[in-house]
């Protein structure tokens, strides 16, 4: 089954979404399931009222929503709405706030990215031989054209789908969550 996807189409919903803390609300919301602004907090070290703040603009977006389990009167439980959140790059190229919007967006994502690794790369003597072992970061150049190009992201990520799980299925005990980065840019050719 093809995860469920937000796909930003215009200035005012990619502006709403590209804030620092909006972003990793959502994915703890992603990644570890519904929660409340106070839990959303203390996991990422912000102030309910900041969280709560940011929740309700991510609500306004379609980003998050009440989740179906409310345990009690005094606090909300949000849940994240989709699995994946995409936009064009090329939608907002043209217009010089969107395409900020778009370079802020990307800048969010490379920290992400390299905060994630840092973090494996510090902890990982804490994982067991198997998992050190299994995990990769590696690179690879190959030659393509940009329907190429698109053909193996789209291959690329349906492979990744084979190994999906929804937020709450039943797992195998011994399986761990993994973070998958998959980034496909041009580089420059040399000058002959």
């Amino acid at each position: 089954m093809s995860p469920t996807r937000k796909q930003i189409e215009d200035l005012d919903t990619l502006r709403a979404f590209v804030h620092p803390l909006r972003i990793r609300l959502l994915g703890a919301l992603r990644l570890h399931g519904a929660a409340t602004a106070s839990e959303l907090a203390r996991r990422l070290g912000e102030s309910s009222g900041a969280t709560s703040y940011h929740l309700r603009q991510l609500e306004r977006f379609g980003f998050v929503a009440d989740d179906d389990q409310q345990p009690s009167r005094r606090e909300r439980r949000w849940r994240a709405v989709h699995e994946l959140t995409s936009w064009e790059t090329s939608s907002f190229i043209d217009d010089e706030v969107g395409r900020g919007a778009v370079q802020d967006l990307q800048q969010m994502q490379l920290r992400l990215l390299v905060e994630s690794l840092q973090q494996w790369y510090t902890q990982q003597h804490q994982w067991g031989r198997e998992w050190v072992d299994a995990a990769e970061h590696s690179d690879r150049a190959v030659r393509v054209t940009a329907d190429e190009l698109a053909s193996l992201s789209a291959e690329v990520g349906s492979v990744i789908e084979r190994y999906r799980q929804p937020h709450g299925q039943e797992e195998n005990q011994a399986a761990q969550t993994v973070v998958v980065h998959l980034v496909t840019v041009p580089v420059s050719e040399p000058d002959s």
